[in-house]
């Protein structure tokens, strides 16, 4: 029972190994045939943010891209300061990504 042991820890170790190298493999290959598209929209998104939240005074807590009626959108969300101490309000904006 210890040799059968001994020689299945190991080859399910290897089998794991490989598993997760084949996955690796195969995300790292679809990022890069994707990858201009999607970080080319997530900065524009995040620049667009920043400026939504300048206008509110407050900081920018998220901003992703998102469809909306077949058209692509990003979605803005900015804590703004309370007034006399009191908590951050959160304020989502949909803004058109371009």
């Amino acid at each position: 029972m210890k040799t059968l042991r001994s020689i299945f820890r190991p080859a399910m170790t290897a089998l794991c190994a490989v598993g997760l190298f084949a996955v690796s493999a195969q995300v790292s290959s679809a990022r890069a045939e994707g990858s201009g598209a999607y970080v080319v929209a997530a900065a524009d998104c995040y620049s667009i943010g920043q400026q939504v939240a300048d206008q509110h005074g407050g900081t920018l807590a998220r901003a992703s891209e998102s469809s909306q009626g077949g058209q692509s959108v990003c979605v803005i969300v900015v804590l703004v300061p309370g007034k006399d101490g009191q908590r951050p309000r959160r304020v989502e904006v949909v803004v058109p990504a371009s």
